[in-house]
């Protein structure tokens, strides 16, 4: 078992490792109160930028669907008329020290896996870098004609200033309600935004339900089909009829995910007879992590990311999207918001 996965059992059974953990967490209670001050105290301060922010994040650690969410987001906010980029710091980066613009033909570990993703599915501008201020600025300046910066994952980012935040929340809620490492929580609700910054938040629940008494929008996450890795990456779309078409025959299927057991039962739910192979959230695929005989599999599109079809040797590699879909009261809030920031 890995100490991620030690961590998690700990967290949902409130056993005796979470229970050795609480000071920690108390102490990180105390670091976020005294962060909070020093940006209320002027000590810290948000930089302005010439769009509206719009910051995507979670409270919870660990694949709560902020990706999809974001997507999803980007879609919405196109159909409504409003060209958005993103900003993201990439994580799992070689040098996440420089500023850079992704491109279709960069690379996961130069840009991050998510960012990559992001720009690939949704043909959007995406900068990523340590400094989301600058990331930001490099994007604006490649994109003056942007209406809107989306933040993929800037919750706890004060630095930058934010207009509108969208919380995903999944079926876990707020685990134990502890913050970090005591519990799973970043932070425990939402804070006082940042000077600069506006307390407009929405919750979005991924899960297809509400997991915490506090009021939300509902949203579902499912499977859109698959599609052979070599099409996927001439950006042609997933298919349900590729999906249902490997039902019958016992096929690997691998995912490097924070919770790659959410995905393993999407497949099941779907009847197919899946062999898991679950990796490390954000795997490198440096080496192929199944037998070169392998004639069939399964993979995720944050995987995909990091593998060329040149690398695929004989097998067949099949790249399973996945979709998320907001309640429409929730297109209906984010549109009335939006319209409010760019009057």
């Amino acid at each position: 078992m890995s100490w991620q996965d030690r961590l998690q059992r700990a967290w949902a059974s409130n056993d005796a490792l979470a229970q050795a953990l609480r000071p920690l967490g108390a102490l990180h209670a105390a670091l976020l109160r005294l962060r909070v001050w020093a940006y209320r105290a002027g000590l810290k301060k948000s930089v302005p930028l010439p769009r509206p922010v719009i910051v995507v994040g979670n409270w919870i650690v660990g694949g709560a669907g902020k990706t999809p969410a974001t997507l999803t987001l980007l879609d919405l906010l196109e159909r409504q008329g409003w060209r958005a980029g993103v900003v993201s710091r990439g994580y799992g980066r070689h040098d996440d020290s420089r500023t850079l613009l992704v491109q279709a033909g960069s690379k996961a570990g130069d840009v991050g896996d998510e960012p990559l993703l992001i720009h690939l599915r949704s043909r959007r501008p995406v900068a990523v870098g340590r400094d989301r201020i600058a990331a930001a600025q490099a994007l604006l300046a490649a994109h003056p004609d942007l209406h809107l910066i989306v933040a993929d994952d800037g919750l706890q980012h004060w630095r930058l200033p934010r207009q509108l935040s969208i919380v995903v929340i999944d079926d876990r809620g707020l685990g134990n309600g502890r913050l970090l490492p005591a519990g799973p929580l970043r932070q425990t609700g939402p804070l006082p935004a940042p000077p600069g910054s506006r307390d407009d938040t929405l919750l979005l629940y991924s899960g297809g339900r509400a997991s915490t008494s506090l009021p939300g929008y509902v949203g579902t996450r499912r499977l859109a089909g698959a599609v052979r890795l070599e099409d996927w990456w001439q950006g042609r779309p997933a298919s349900p009829e590729a999906l249902q078409a490997l039902k019958g025959r016992p096929v690997l299927a691998v995912a490097g995910l924070a919770r790659p057991q959410a995905f393993f039962d999407m497949l099941g739910d779907q009847g197919l007879d899946i062999r898991p192979l679950p990796l490390p959230d954000h795997h490198d695929f440096a080496e192929l992590p199944w037998p070169a005989d392998c004639p069939e599999l399964l993979l995720t599109e944050k995987d995909a990311v990091k593998l060329p079809p040149s690398r695929a040797g004989q097998t067949r590699v099949w790249v399973v999207a996945l979709d998320f879909r907001p309640e429409f009261a929730f297109e209906q809030a984010l549109r009335d918001r939006v319209q409010a920031l760019l009057r």
